[in-house]
């Protein structure tokens, strides 16, 4: 009996020479499963070019109009979100390979490729769906893509004073925060830049957001969660006139004084997991979550 025919669009970091030899390895399984094959055109380009790799037939990502029915991202956390901004709400799931860091978001190491891809013919997977906030604003023309996966980060400029953040919730006050910055984060933000600054850590698909600050001024000025169905409404006050929001590190540079909301997306992320992975196992594993060096 033939098998079906599967579209994979190939994502990947243009930084990491070293893998190289994790991305032939792909492409040699994808063409013997006789899938086609779509590749983003500056990830082309440095497989090519920059690795010398043989490329076999494929299609050009250039922008992101695009349809397949897996993506597949090589790479770092990093290189995840960006790979989630250009699927957007496509609802195409995300095969996340770590050839980074720590990788996180992504399931299966260069070793476990066959192993997926295999699995991913055969139905042998999950699929988790991963909450987005969408960013607003009143006064001005938002720049770039307003989605984002992990945070939406409110934050001074870099040789500026604290800024002060209005906050509403639901278009009911809550609190001023003199800080650095705030965070306002999903539950898959939770283990990224708000953990850093204090964050707590928040289960996925738990329905919720967190506003962690950064930095306060005041120390009884601590993370909290909301339902995520709530709205957040903000205005930055800065010495300086201007703020950075940073949209999954996406920065833009904005004046002061602008009223900006941000609430839940329409569209959730999907990401393929290992058939029966568990978020407390990866927890303890890449996070090193509740480890003691002494024992």
């Amino acid at each position: 009996m033939s098998q079906k025919k599967l579209k994979f669009a190939l994502f990947g970091n243009v930084y990491q020479e070293r893998k190289s030899a994790a991305v032939q390895k792909l492409l040699a399984i994808l063409v013997q499963r006789e899938a086609e094959i779509l590749i983003s055109e500056r990830f082309l380009d440095f497989l090519s070019t920059g690795l010398q790799i043989q490329v076999p037939p494929c299609e050009v990502i250039k922008d992101d109009v695009f349809d397949a029915d897996f993506a597949v991202c090589m790479g770092g956390d990093g290189t995840f979100l960006d790979v989630a901004s250009r699927v957007g709400n496509k609802q195409i799931p995300i095969i996340g390979v770590n050839t980074g860091r720590l990788g996180f978001l992504a399931s299966f190491s260069p070793e476990q490729m066959e192993t997926a891809i295999a699995d991913i013919y055969e139905g042998h997977f999950g699929v988790d769906a991963h909450s987005a906030l969408q960013l607003f604003c009143d006064d001005t023309e938002l720049l770039g893509y307003p989605f984002a996966l992990n945070e939406i980060a409110i934050l001074k400029h870099d040789i500026s004073s604290m800024i002060t953040i209005h906050t509403h919730i639901n278009n009911e006050y809550l609190t001023t925060y003199q800080a650095d910055g705030l965070i306002v984060g999903t539950p898959t933000g939770s283990t990224a830049y708000s953990l850093s600054v204090g964050g707590p850590i928040v289960v996925p698909q738990s329905q919720t957001m967190t506003l962690t600050p950064v930095a306060p001024h005041s120390l009884n000025m601590r993370p909290i969660v909301l339902c995520d169905d709530s709205e957040v409404e903000l205005r930055v006050e800065s010495r300086s006139r201007s703020f950075l929001v940073s949209l999954d590190g996406r920065s833009q540079s904005y004046h002061d004084n602008i009223h900006l909301r941000i609430r839940k997306a329409p569209y959730v992320v999907k990401v393929v997991t290992k058939s029966g992975q568990s978020y407390f196992s990866t927890l303890r594993r890449k996070m090193m979550w509740g480890t003691d060096s002494r024992i």
